[in-house]
């Protein structure tokens, strides 16, 4: 079940979007919703508000919650509670009467009146209730809520059991910090790593009334300034009134502010707040005014990316609305929102917010800790992308960043004018990203076309998983700047060596510097490196040698590759001039017999697969790897034989199940002598072991059946990491042939009895099979002159197959 199916929709949507437009969210997400499997509740979550319950007093507020309180909901992507299909007492009563007549829906939540119905079908009754919700809610104009909107919801649902109007709150321990919970956030407990407590408040716009149940009163409605007071901004209320702002908030108009709770105006140093406060006439009053808009602006108005012109000098404010629920003005979080006044709205948030009249480009230039950064973006052109319109979040490295990363490699870079656009792209984001939006891992895109892990651990700000960032939520007017002081190398500006630093090859890459082919691997050589895993090399000591080094070359082909593009029977050259055929599976891609065991590592010049074997690449063909071997001696005595020698000397694409020579020892000496003394026998059962297609024990993995050249299927299967044919086990796999491969076996297999009635690939007749197993035959059936025929043919079938009973 989606998330937006159980936390939205349902009992609280009265109290949210007034009674008109909840009864009938409700009634339509909650019914229709639960019928399909989308909804906890089915209709039961959308049934009318009680008789007695009134609409909002006023438009500005929302309704106080009618509803009595109910336990909470099943976990997050639980399936709704099983039980008969019912329908909503109103639908009913609208679709049902004389001869199908339909009566009125009521527009008021009073009782129906009862009368003869007759019942229409359910499957009959879905599209009528499903075309009356439509034009119900295309009526009335119904809206997607807000990412905020949604999270209050779900708040309220988790703190209904508490009373009306009563929201769940998120706090972190040992902090003042508060958030509205997700459904998530609520089975976690936890914002950015750390324990939360739940605490339960008035949802905004609602207060206690001594000796009731949960928050039932609307909050009186007043003017902004006596608002700011009620909201947890008595700071802002005073220093308004300071700066003589309050005639203004208190008069005729229609206004948004965004007022700093007192704890964000006491978090302002001392010297800010002097600047402030000795000038009141002048400097505050600016201040004040840059957080007001002169419009009424409720949450469901800030959408992500947007500016609004602030009421000092029209100077823009920049609005994030994130999916999460976290709503920012200039980085700063809304702590509680939409509290609506008689002449605009107070929207209560985090910290004081300054004017932004520089764009990145500008801060990039000023800032003394970004001199190399700055040399680096003029170097690569990005100078007119950080000055131009958008909302990006630049990562900026600082000098500290730079002089971590060894000098060859930083020289490398800076002298590559595409890794070092690769390089600055990659600490670019594609959207604007403010610390308070983050309170969990995700993941962005950035304009190399790669992404970050942005996340958080306490107060700090996590990239990739590491605590990095030094300086964040620095404002510009296309964005926001965050430094850090790590350098993040993209692959795409790495050099092969650089790839596998921190990879599971890293053994593989100690061989090949050993064998002195690292000119391959960190120049401008366009290759692509096949290097074996480390678990490959495990307890298995390497020496590496003149035959070393030679099949090393054969691991680095010719070409930068990408695997998405390689396709079944290509050809692959390699440095050491050998070919390597590729093949695709089902489950599995492999050159020769070694698989990808990862996913591609594309560097600045070459791409690095991680294989699961070292690659043996083909010598002769399948004949000459049997005849070099003193193992198969007399399975090639036995090939002669039968005069399959050209056979498997030609072109082809074989796999070979090559019984040793123990293989036949262990045949009885009689059943041997016959078996060798008979070419077309003898040449029947090395069909068997054959078949006319490549199978590498990579693309093994369950059960693959394999028809061999006799006609007959060979069963291959892996257990325990060991192949198994017709469930004999493989004592070596994967010798590779031009024209094939080998599998070794200490068993000579046994092609299966042709039997028909034991022939797997053979369709059964079931009405043949349920007269064998019948015990006794009817006599009625004989004499039925409808039955008679059946029964005689059907008994003659039998004879046919088996003779008879």
């Amino acid at each position: 079940m989606p998330l937006a199916a159980f936390c939205s929709g349902g009992w609280m949507d009265w109290g949210i979007d007034g009674w008109g437009d909840g009864w009938v969210v409700g009634w339509m997400d909650g019914w229709v919703g639960g019928w399909m499997g989308e909804s906890v509740g089915g209709w039961v979550g959308g049934r009318m508000p009680s008789p007695g319950a009134s609409p909002s007093p006023s438009p500005l507020l929302p309704s106080p919650s009618p509803l009595p309180s109910r336990k909470a909901g099943p976990p997050c992507g639980s399936s709704p509670p099983a039980g008969p299909l019912r329908s909503p007492p109103r639908a009913a009563a609208a679709f049902n009467g004389r001869r199908g007549r339909r009566r009125p829906v009521p527009s008021h939540p009073g009782p129906v009146p009862p009368g003869p119905s007759r019942p229409i079908p359910a499957m009959a009754r879905l599209p009528l209730l499903l075309a009356l919700g439509l034009g119900l809610g295309l009526g009335l104009g119904l809206a997607a809520k807000s990412p905020y909107q949604q999270v209050l919801q779900h708040s309220r649902l988790r703190g209904r059991q508490h009373g009306p109007n009563v929201c769940a709150v998120q706090k972190l321990i040992g902090t003042n910090r508060k958030y509205f919970t997700n459904c998530k956030q609520w089975y976690q407990r936890k914002i950015c790593g750390k324990s939360t407590v739940i605490s339960y408040e008035c949802c905004p716009g609602y207060e206690k009334v001594p000796g009731e149940k949960g928050c039932p009163a609307a909050l009186p409605l007043s003017n902004i300034y006596e608002t700011l007071g009620v909201v947890g901004s008595a700071t802002t209320q005073l220093y308004s009134d300071r700066s003589n702002l309050r005639p203004e908030i208190e008069g005729p108009g229609s206004f948004t502010i965004f007022a700093p709770s007192n704890e964000a105006w006491a978090s302002l140093s001392a010297e800010t707040l002097d600047s402030l406060v000795s000038n009141v006439n002048i400097e505050l009053l600016n201040a004040l005014r840059y957080h007001m808009v002169n419009k009424r602006v409720l949450t469901d108005d800030l959408k992500h990316g947007t500016t609004l012109n602030s009421m000092y000098q029209n100077l823009p404010i920049q609005i994030h609305h994130y999916p999460n629920g976290i709503v920012t003005v200039n980085c700063a979080r809304l702590l509680k929102a939409d509290h609506h006044a008689t002449n605009g709205v107070v929207h209560v948030i985090d910290k004081v917010i300054s004017t932004t009249t520089n764009s990145i480009q500008h801060i990039v230039e000023t800032e003394e800790s970004l001199e190399t950064l700055r040399a680096a973006v003029a170097a690569s052109d990005l100078n007119s992308l950080l000055e131009s319109e958008g909302q990006y979040t630049l990562l900026a490295p600082t000098n500290e960043a730079f002089e971590k990363i060894p000098r060859e490699t930083l020289n490398r870079i800076l002298g590559d004018p595409e890794a070092l656009r690769d390089l600055l792209n990659h600490h670019i984001l594609k959207s604007a990203m403010c610390a308070e939006a983050i309170i969990a891992g995700l993941t962005m895109e950035t304009l190399e076309g790669t992404t970050l892990d942005v996340g958080c651990s306490g107060e700090e700000l996590t990239l990739n998983g590491k605590p990095i960032i030094a300086n964040k939520d620095i404002l510009a007017t296309n964005g926001v700047v965050h430094f850090v002081n790590e350098l993040l190398i993209p692959d795409s500006a790495k050099t092969l060596f650089e790839l596998a630093q921190e990879s599971e090859v890293s053994e593989s890459m100690n061989f090949f510097r050993q064998a002195g082919l690292s000119s391959h691997l960190t120049g401008s050589e366009r290759v692509t490196l096949l290097a074996p895993v480390n678990d490959v090399f495990k307890d298995k000591p390497i020496s590496v040698d003149s035959n070393m080094k030679n099949l090393l070359l054969n691991h680095i082909v010719k070409d930068q590759l990408s695997s998405k593009y390689l396709y079944h029977g290509q050809k692959l050259q390699t440095l050491g001039d050998k070919e390597l055929r590729v093949f695709v599976y089902r489950n599995n891609l492999c050159i020769e017999n070694a698989c990808i065991a990862a996913h591609d590592k594309r560097g600045r010049f070459g791409t690095l697969f991680s294989v699961d074997k070292m690659l043996t690449p083909p010598t002769g063909s399948v004949m000459d790897v049997l005849k070099a071997d003193h193992r198969f001696s007399t399975l090639v005595a036995a090939i002669q034989s039968a005069g399959l020698t050209e056979n498997l000397n030609r072109p082809g694409t074989y796999t070979v199940f090559a019984p040793t020579n123990e293989a036949f020892r262990a045949m009885p000496q009689g059943e041997l002598n016959k078996l060798m003394g008979n070419a077309k026998e003898l040449g029947n059962i090395l069909r068997f072991h054959m078949a006319d297609e490549i199978l590498v024990s990579g693309a093994v993995s369950a059960l693959v059946r394999l028809k061999s050249m006799q006609g007959d299927k060979l069963e291959v299967s892996a257990k325990n990491n060991i192949i198994h044919v017709n469930k004999e086990p493989v004592a070596e796999s994967d010798i590779m042939a031009t024209n094939g491969v080998i599998h070794a076996v200490n068993s000579v297999l046994q092609p299966q009895a042709s039997r028909p009635q034991e022939r797997g690939d053979e369709p059964a007749d079931p009405a043949l099979e349920i007269f064998k197993q019948a015990s006794a035959l009817s006599k009625v059936s004989q004499r039925n002159p409808r039955l008679a025929p059946v029964y005689s043919r059907l008994l003659a079938k039998m004879k046919e197959n088996s003779g008879g009973f």
